[in-house]
């Protein structure tokens, strides 16, 4: 692009407000030309009630170029060209990135970059997932309220998803791993992170510096550009050795305290993740079992306190594990 040539300019409307950043190779600011590709942009604020739309491309673009400003370790980062690279680069430095605030306008592009990509995605809502009684015609005694559902929990339109957590509380830094947490946090956007971070500073002023969340004990954040409303962390028991009474009772815990959560604050939806399995080393098996049971027991005990609960699996092994205990 050559030095004051306008190809595209991007919008944000907040209200009646409408601002308009054109980003130049080179940025004419009151007849001053600052040399600078992304950090400064012209900023023209005007109002307006026509609504404009914006390609989703350019958001991209502009959100690599920041959150490689933001890092500086990568400020000079290579990017290929295509779409798919662009994406890869943009997760791994939201990823990387240490819990903070974005600069307001940022902020309003990575919001609307990421309720794009959910309905690129597609959202799935509850009453796209039929419940066991249809889809396993099962005689499960809460087979109306249950649903055994293969993907992505980020698509998922439901009051709360189960995020399965480190002790830290912070999210996956690593980038682009597949666990859960880095995908969570991803499709969140950063301010997941940084509410996390809030959360556990006033714990850590309360119980200490050395302050880790424990096994089985629930936080509730909100779920900021997921279709979800709200976000259950929690982390599950990790089996070292072998499995025992404890861990398997733990498990069970995290299943019956994160629906307590949901009881206290009127959250009526929830999708389940596969707690501890994977790199926590819990037995697939032996994991939907205990789930299944504890769900079933919490149910029993708090009658019609739920609307819909997912079980959300990823593998196929795990979706025949849980369609076996809920046939």
């Amino acid at each position: 692009m050559t030095a004051g040539c306008i190809r595209y300019k991007i919008m944000i409307r907040s209200r009646n407000k409408i601002s308009f950043f054109y980003p130049w190779r080179y940025v004419t600011m009151r007849d001053e030309v600052q040399k600078n590709p992304w950090k400064s942009f012209y900023t023209e604020t005007i109002y307006a009630n026509e609504v404009i739309h914006v390609n989703q491309e350019q958001r991209l673009d502009y959100l690599v170029g920041q959150f490689k400003e933001d890092s500086v370790q990568y400020k000079n980062l290579e990017v290929g060209a295509s779409v798919e690279e662009k994406r890869i680069a943009l997760r791994s430095l939201m990823n990387i990135r240490m819990p903070r605030a974005l600069p307001e306008e940022v902020e309003r592009i990575q919001d609307a970059y990421l309720k794009e990509r959910a309905a690129e995605k597609g959202i799935v809502k509850p009453e796209d997932i039929p419940t066991i009684d249809k889809d396993l015609h099962s005689t499960h005694p809460y087979a109306k309220l249950l649903s055994v559902w293969q993907g992505d929990i980020t698509r998922l339109s439901v009051d709360a998803i189960v995020n399965a957590a480190n002790s830290q509380m912070l999210g996956c830094f690593r980038p682009m791993h597949t666990c859960i947490d880095n995908c969570i946090h991803t499709f969140a956007g950063v301010q997941l992170r940084q509410e996390c971070s809030r959360q556990m500073n006033e714990k850590r002023m309360q119980y200490g510096r050395a302050y880790e969340q424990p096994a089985a004990q629930p936080m509730l954040t909100g779920g900021y550009n997921l279709p979800a409303k709200y976000v259950v962390h929690i982390v599950g028991p990790i089996v070292e050795y072998r499995l025992t009474a404890e861990l398997e009772q733990a498990l069970a815990d995290c299943y019956s305290r994160t629906l307590d959560c949901c009881l206290q604050n009127n959250i009526r939806s929830v999708a389940f993740c596969c707690i501890s399995t994977g790199v926590f080393r819990f037995p697939n098996d032996r994991a939907a079992e205990i789930a299944v049971g504890t769900v079933t027991k919490w149910l029993s005990e708090h009658p019609g306190s739920m609307d819909r609960i997912i079980f959300n699996v990823f593998k196929d092994e795990d979706k025949s594990f849980y369609e076996e205990q809920l046939s």
